[in-house]
């Protein structure tokens, strides 16, 4: 081989190595890269320029599905879901009303009564003290303290009289009008917050005209009359309402026979008079058996639809 052959050989690899190297300097001016898949390398400021886009359509995006979700939530209904089957038992429905029971317990006011016990049968139960009780006053206030409706028993005059006595300071047939009125007013004063006024015996007083309408007249302006109705003859709940004073009538007496059987149906009838008529008015006495019996059964008289009311409720 000659000199001069080697020396194009050399020549030759020479021009080969630089057309390599010329064409990747113009490449790489052009931005392209053999091997990386024909993509484009992006210059910094071009990158950055797509990042700042990027990051100025994204709260356009959120603008977006907020007002998609709007459309669609006030104009598409979605269907619901079935309701739920209840797993539990069902509740009872309330019972019906029945009817409206006035509940009276007489005689109040002595010792070694079942107050405490009475309190809790009914928060409407009402109570009617005898003016000539030796603790009158006394259960007076605290009953008006503890929220029951007070009334004044006043004793007035029976057909046995005197054998039968109604107790000191009682209206009698014999008095004048002017010794009635005396006499009823200082009853009623006897007893605090009383709210009306009942008869303790009184079968021959509320049968006389004369002796109920001086009676009535005595009593304090709201005060209401209940006829305990010891005898078939009495005109005290007819005289009351001829001179506009409220007024009603016992239906029931609960303890005439003070045993706990005889209670509990004298209870059943005033419950039946209450469902025929709308409303009946019951009288018993501080009686153990009377008490028992009514703390007994007055919870499950309400669970029928009964409804205790006060007094003042009842009368017209």
């Amino acid at each position: 081989m000659d000199l001069e052959s080697e020396s194009g050989r050399v020549e030759d690899r020479g021009l080969v190595w630089a057309a390599k190297h010329t064409t990747a300097a113009l490449l790489c001016e052009n931005e392209f890269v053999p091997g990386w898949e024909g993509r484009r390398r992006l210059s910094p400021r071009q990158s950055s320029f797509r990042t700042i886009a990027l990051l100025t359509l994204i709260p356009v995006f959120g603008l977006l599905a907020v007002l998609v979700w709007t459309f669609v939530s006030q104009n598409v209904r979605l269907p619901k879901p079935p309701p739920r089957k209840a797993t539990g038992a069902r509740r009872p429905a309330p019972a019906a009303h029945r009817g409206r029971i006035v509940l009276i317990l007489d005689d109040v006011g002595f010792d070694h009564q079942p107050l405490s016990a009475a309190m809790r049968i009914d928060p409407n139960i009402n109570f009617s003290i005898l003016p000539n009780a030796r603790r009158a006053s006394e259960f007076a206030n605290l009953l008006h303290d503890r929220g029951f409706e007070v009334l004044c028993h006043l004793p007035m005059e029976p057909e046995q009289f005197p054998r039968v006595s109604p107790g000191e300071n009682a209206v009698l047939t014999t008095m004048s009008d002017a010794e009635i009125a005396r006499t009823t007013m200082a009853n009623v004063q006897a007893v605090p917050y009383a709210r009306g006024v009942n008869n303790h015996m009184g079968s021959r007083a509320t049968a006389d005209r004369r002796v109920m309408e001086s009676v009535l007249a005595a009593l304090p302006d709201g005060m209401y009359f209940i006829d305990s109705r010891t005898t078939g003859t009495s005109v005290a709940a007819s005289v009351a309402h001829e001179m506009s004073v409220r007024a009603a009538s016992r239906n029931v007496f609960l303890d005439d026979s003070a045993t706990d059987a005889a209670v509990r149906s004298q209870l059943r009838q005033l419950a039946r008079e209450a469902e025929a008529q709308g409303i009946a008015i019951g009288i018993g006495h501080m009686y153990p058996a009377t008490v028992r019996v009514l703390t007994a059964d007055v919870p499950a008289l309400r669970r029928q639809g009964f409804r205790f009311i006060r007094a003042s409720e009842a009368v017209r």
